[in-house]
């Protein structure tokens, strides 16, 4: 295999960065009806997909792709609107966990068409099956 990139595969690298760059932003003006970003929506879904709506901080932080110091600046976000609660972890005393409040499960549901709606448009509608 040729060690350089054709200009094909540069193109579609230099596409897939610009994605990167520019999807994040995009969702978030997508989802400001909600009164939610992107990143806002991400960790609601985790936390909403958990059973029982609760998570450890450090496992939220991995679902989300996050560092802990982003995270819990989000969360504390979160709990100022009163999506999000923090209590202590029972099964281990020194994490923390993070819980749906049922105003977040509710801002969950009534963002997730937003969101798909989003998606859909600017990243699965241009894809085909290949």
């Amino acid at each position: 295999m040729d060690a350089v990139l054709s200009q094909d595969e540069r193109v579609a690298v230099a596409r897939l960065h610009a994605l990167l760059e520019l999807l994040p932003t995009a969702l978030d003006q997508h989802l400001a009806p909600a009164g939610l970003t992107s990143f806002e929506f991400t960790l609601l879904e985790a936390l909403s997909e958990s059973e029982p709506h609760r998570l450890r901080m450090s496992a939220l932080a991995a679902r989300t792709n996050a560092t802990l110091p982003r995270l819990s600046r989000v969360v504390t976000g979160l709990e100022r609107k009163g999506l999000v609660e923090r209590a202590p972890c029972l099964e281990d005393g020194r994490a923390t966990n993070a819980q749906l409040t049922d105003a977040g499960e509710a801002a969950y549901e009534a963002s997730r068409s937003l969101y798909a709606t989003a998606v859909r448009r600017m990243v699965l509608d241009g894809l085909d099956a290949d």
